[in-house]
Order: structure tokens, then C-alpha cells, then sequence
């Protein structure tokens, strides 16, 4: 973990986080501003700045985030469908700087593309 990562400090504690789910490797959260009903962050607890930094030895934590998501979003009352943000790097709109899916949903989710 980073020591000055915000997300780190969630994880280990150090900043209030309103919990969703937590395991040996991952960690999710609500955000603190929602765009819609239901809006949480999937994370690792491993400081992985953004998918660029990602690799091989990621896969499989990768791919657990991934499997998680939709049941976590279930739990959660998307029964419906929701959506999967990745924002990467500064030209992504990535803004905290440790890797994390946005699941959102609920509502009247716009089309994210006109």
C-alpha cells in the first residue's frame, strides 16, 4: 500500500469508509458523491496506481474484480443491469490514483454515449 494513497488509507482504516464488502484482496466502498442511487468502488488492497500499470501478474485479481462486481452490484439491488467505470490515467479522468471500478446504477442511467 501507499502511504499518502487516499484509497490505501480507506483500506487500512486510517479514513471512514461506509463498507460494501472486504476480503483478503479487495475492498469496496461507497463514494462520497454518488451520481446515481447506488454508486460504490471496487479496489485491491495491492497499490496499483491505474490499469496502465497493470500487468500479467495482475490477471488474476483483475479478473476476480471483475467476477465480484456483478454480484456485488446484485446485493446491492441492480437486478436490473448497472455500469462499470475504469477511468485511467489523466487523460481518462482518472483523479485518485489507485486502481478502482466504479459500479453505478439504479434510477435513470444516461446513455454515456449520443
Amino acid at each position: 500500500m501507499a502511504e499518502d494513497c487516499i484509497f490505501c488509507k480507506i483500506v487500512r482504516g486510517e479514513i471512514p469508509s461506509n463498507k460494501v464488502y472486504e476480503d483478503d484482496e479487495l475492498f469496496a466502498f461507497n463514494d462520497i458523491h454518488p451520481v446515481a442511487p447506488v454508486h460504490f468502488m471496487l479496489i485491491p488492497k495491492l497499490h496499483i496506481a491505474s490499469l496502465l500499470e497493470a500487468d500479467d501478474s495482475h490477471a488474476a485479481l483483475l479478473g476476480r474484480m471483475l467476477t465480484l462486481a456483478p454480484r456485488l452490484a446484485k446485493e446491492q439491488g441492480l437486478d436490473n443491469g448497472f455500469r462499470t467505470v475504469i477511468n485511467t490515467g489523466p487523460g481518462g479522468g482518472q483523479e485518485v490514483f489507485h486502481l478502482h471500478i466504479h459500479i453505478i446504477g439504479g434510477g435513470h442511467i444516461p446513455p454515456m454515449v449520443r
